[in-house]
């Protein structure tokens, strides 16, 4: 199984960014999926996840309303669109696919990072 993510970059504050994950070796349809982000100096931490069908969806408290998951499950690819982005949300992100997909969300495979950069 491996997980492709892309679309970071430098934005300035107030800007927007849209991150894709692209999984291969597994049916995103049957799997729910989600992005964590981990900012420097700090620990790796939960932003979002969606359910297999794409109809359940799942944000830490403090981002609902800017960051919006989503599922392209005939792409087999996963994206975050970020609205309104603040120098706090500089972090490298993850997307991380559960394998067991029943329950609370759990991480099985990663992604390999792509690192968001807003500057003030």
């Amino acid at each position: 199984v491996q997980l492709q993510a892309s679309g970071g970059g430098l934005v300035q504050a107030g800007g927007s960014l849209r991150l894709s994950c692209e999984v291969f070796g597994r049916t995103l349809s049957r799997y729910s999926m989600g992005w964590f982000r981990q900012a420097p100096g700090k620990e790796r931490e939960f932003v979002a996840a969606i359910s297999p069908s794409g109809r359940a969806t799942y944000y830490e408290d403090s981002l609902k309303g800017r960051f919006t998951i989503s599922k392209d499950n005939a792409k087999n690819t996963v994206d975050l669109q970020m609205n309104s982005l603040t120098p706090e949300d500089t972090a490298v992100y993850y997307c991380a696919l559960d394998d067991l997909s029943s329950g609370l969300f759990r991480a099985d495979y990663w992604g390999q990072g792509t690192l968001v950069t807003v500057s003030s």
